[in-house]
């Protein structure tokens, strides 16, 4: 026994095989998460103590095999090759053991020291399946230890086991495959290297010959850094390969995995013993339309629309109930800001009223979000998302995406409501660089659940009458933007790059529980909450500086004043003679009759039933007797008169803060900025504060609804930002608002995803790339739907109906062109 030894224990296994319950009963809270050098896959650390040794676990990341595809395969396979661990535990699943057999004898021509935890016992056992532990490690040659983890059963005996296995000097070969006719050839290369060079020291010979008659760039790799004439070791290999493939009618690597699928199957007959009840899985069944070639995509169809009817439709309905709330809230933050002047404004109100209205913008949709989440979070839960993603593809396989590309879209927003930067980060899994990057770069071109917001304002003031359609055509016209746009991609820049063949696992059917479902939808609306109080709301602040300064010239500010002072003196003059005139001989005492005013008139839009009003009336009387007679004057003839010029003093006030405010914002340097751009945005019918709205959606593309709730400025308590905008933006026509729905679709990514981008495709050329093309080609095609329309007279709708068909068929086109890989 060699007590020496380091304890190091790698954990190995395919996804969702229990790996990471294993991983956290054996460390507890003892983790520690960080990435591998020059990688983003996750590195999953942590400890615990077993007979007074501290004992190092590492996780390694799940993967179905040990080729040199995909990242996770090369960091499994090189930490184990490279760290040594004293031990490693192949993970696999006790209900279908069969399948992680395959990587099991990857792990055995390593020759290291291994043990098989057959985890998911239970599972197992209910399915009625009946494994031989012992029968199974005489077969396979190594330790063979059953557990439960998620009730900690054999934990200790796994514990145990691990512990003498890090003290053996010469831990147990496993069992060896024969590879039948291909064995002369692994001889000669097994020969060659052991002869030739010095690898046999630090690596398995027939592995290594192995893994060369497979193909593999990594054992190709340290032959040339070991050989002394590499150019024709690795020429020798490639005429075994030829001379293989010919007399066998077969290639290498597809008689390897043959040969390892057959051995697992003689194993498994050997070992288990199959449920007495053959039964189809109920799983099965209802796959048998769900994955149907024809009635999949139309079931998919169907989810989705009812998805976002539930969410969108339903879920605005709800806003009518919340918005109340937000209007409230900023009551309250304009009662506690300073008061205001008669056009001096403190800096201080204008801010907080400025903030309130970002937040409130997109506080507004949180009722659409949860219902959104929680429709996601039941399509998770059932079991239904890996089905979509085997029927989407069907489809990404001729636009040279990876199956295993789906369920990063889905989570950047083949449903409306993903997010760029979550999707970016689980492009990591795909196992080709190709449709990898391809994934990562269009990833932002879907709906994420910042644009949401301005969808549906769009939508409710431009397409009402036919919202979930217009909600149906900006869902679905991401995809059909992107699929092409990836297509091209692959065909052109990212050419080059290699591909891999798309595994996927189908779990069975679950009923969603409720947890399952409220727990992700309250997490999901929790972060966006976070990114409120953060992102957008440095941006709110960023931009109320940029659109304050730097203000108005004195002169004009004299100008204003002036003005102030020939309404004050109309006003003065026109009460004089009544009785009122004496209480109302200053600015100050006028100031306060207006906010009296606004507030009375603001309550009245809140009250309903004569008997509110009634109570409502008495209250402001109790309040300020005089004023309430000025605001409703009744038969007094002389308080007719003073609200009289009241109104016209009123309305002289406002026009002069909404003068003095849009000419602020003209000269601010924002709208500076929004205004030189619009030349580069005519074609497209934005105007400057649409400009203006795109551009604070750089750094969060929430930012653009908060800055439009923030510069259409709330006249009335309760205004909703549909209202304010329909009010302001008289000129604009649902024809302007498809063009911008289009852009924003197109929208670059947001800062957060450009990082993400920078990380998963490591390199800043990658990120810069993913900022520019979409803005060039959200810009034209904006430009092509807003010109286009206006020259031939198309409403919205029927430009949205004629930019589909043409995105369709321009799809169905670029379909039509098979993409090369590598692996055929």
């Amino acid at each position: 026994m060699r007590t020496s030894r380091k304890r190091l224990v790698a954990l190995v296994g395919q996804p969702n095989c229990g790996k990471s319950t294993l991983f956290n009963a054996l460390t507890g809270a003892s983790q520690h998460v960080a990435n591998y050098p020059g990688v983003t896959v996750d590195k999953m650390t942590g400890w615990y103590k077993h007979d007074g040794a501290r004992v190092k676990v590492v996780d390694l990341p799940g993967t179905y095999s040990l080729t040199s595809f995909s990242p996770e395969e090369r960091v499994s396979r090189d930490f184990i090759l490279h760290e040594r661990p004293s031990a490693v535990v192949n993970v696999a699943d006790a209900s279908n053991l069969i399948r992680c057999l395959y990587l099991t004898f990857q792990l055995i021509e390593m020759n290291i020291p291994l043990i098989l935890n057959l985890n998911m016992m239970d599972v197992a056992e209910k399915r009625g399946i009946k494994i031989d532990a012992g029968r199974l490690a005489d077969r396979l040659g190594i330790r063979v230890f059953p557990t439960s983890m998620k009730s900690g059963r054999g934990k200790a005996a796994l514990v145990e086991a691990i512990a003498a296995l890090s003290g053996e000097v010469e831990p147990a070969k496993g069992a060896r495959i024969d590879y039948g006719k291909m064995e002369p050839f692994l001889r000669k290369i097994r020969e060659k290297l052991t002869s030739e060079t010095t690898l046999g020291e630090n690596y398995p010979v027939r592995w290594l010959a192995i893994k060369l008659m497979e193909g593999d760039a990594e054992a190709q790799r340290l032959v040339e850094e070991n050989h002394p004439a590499p150019a024709v070791f690795l020429e020798s290999v490639a005429q075994n390969w030829a001379v293989f493939t010919a007399h066998s009618d077969e290639m290498p690597e597809i008689h390897i995995a043959n040969r390892r699928y057959q051995t697992a199957g003689e194993i498994a007959a050997s070992s288990i013993e199959p449920p007495s009840m053959a039964a189809r899985p109920l799983s099965d069944t209802i796959d048998r339309f769900v994955c149907h070639r024809v009635l999949g995509p139309a079931i998919l169809i169907g989810v989705i629309w009812l998805l976002y009817y539930l969410s969108i439709v339903q879920g605005y309905r709800l806003t009518g109930l919340t918005w109340p709330l937000l209007a409230g809230l900023r009551d309250l933050v304009e009662g506690a800001a300073p008061a205001p002047g008669f056009i001096d404004i403190p800096l201080m109100r204008s801010f907080a009223l400025w903030f309130v209205d970002s937040i409130n913008a997109l506080l507004n949709y949180i009722p659409i979000f949860f219902i959104l989440f929680s429709c996601i979070a039941i399509l998770e839960d059932s079991g239904y998302m890996p089905r979509m993603a085997f029927i989407m593809d069907r489809v990404f396989n001729r636009f040279g995406l990876h199956g295993q590309s789906t369920l990063p879209m889905v989570l950047g927003g083949i449903y409306v409501g993903g997010c760029a930067v979550p999707g970016v980060m689980a492009c990591k899994g795909i196992p080709d660089e190709r449709s990898r990057l391809a994934t990562i770069l269009v990833i932002p071109l879907l709906n994420c659940l910042a644009k949401v917001p301005l969808y549906v304002l769009l939508i409710n003031l431009y397409f009402a009458a036919h919202a979930a359609w217009a909600m149906f055509f900006i869902s679905t016209i991401s995809l059909l933007l992107v699929l092409p746009i990836a297509k091209i991609l692959t065909l052109t820049v990212l050419k080059d790059k290699e591909t891999a063949p798309f595994v996927m696992e189908m779990p069975p059917y679950h009923l969603p529980t409720l947890r399952g479902v409220l727990g992700p939808a309250v997490e999901r609306v929790w972060l966006f909450l976070r990114k409120i109080s953060t992102i957008v709301a440095a941006v709110a602040v960023v931009l109320f500086a940029l659109l304050q300064f730097p203000g108005l010239s004195s002169e004009r500010t004299d100008h204003y004043r002036n003005q102030k002072e020939a309404a004050l003196e109309s006003f003065f003059k026109g009460i004089r003679g009544t009785p009122y005139a004496q209480d109302l001989q200053d600015e100050e005492r006028i100031m306060d009759l207006i906010l009296y005013g606004d507030a009375y008139r603001n309550a009245r839009m809140k009250a309903s039933g004569q008997g509110a009003m009634e109570s409502l009336a008495e209250e402001f009387k109790r309040r300020d007797p005089l004023y309430f007679q000025i605001v409703q004057p009744g038969g007094d003839r002389d308080a007719r008169q003073v609200n009289r010029a009241f109104k016209e003093l009123h309305q002289t006030r406002r026009e002069l803060l909404q003068t003095m405010r849009k000419e602020r914002i003209d000269n601010s340097l924002l709208g500076w900025l929004g205004k030189r751009l619009e030349p580069f945005t005519r074609a497209a019918g934005f105007n400057w504060r649409i400009n203006v709205a795109l551009l604070s959606a750089l750094a969060a593309k929430e930012s653009s609804v908060a800055t439009l709730g923030a510069l259409y400025e709330q006249e009335e308590s309760g205004e909703t930002l549909e209202q304010r905008m329909a009010r302001e933006e008289g000129e604009l026509t649902s024809l302007h608002a498809l063009a911008l729905m289009l852009f924003m679709v197109l929208y670059p990514p947001c800062l957060a995803a450009g990082i993400a981008v920078k990380i998963q495709a490591g390199a800043l050329k990658w990120m810069l790339f993913s900022m520019i093309y979409p803005m060039a080609l959200g810009l034209g095609v904006a430009s092509l739907v807003y010109s286009g329309g206006k020259t031939l007279r198309l409403s919205g709708l029927e430009a949205m109906f004629a930019f589909y068909g043409l995105a369709l068929a321009f799809t169905v086109l670029m379909g039509l062109f098979k993409n090369k890989t590598h692996y055929e």
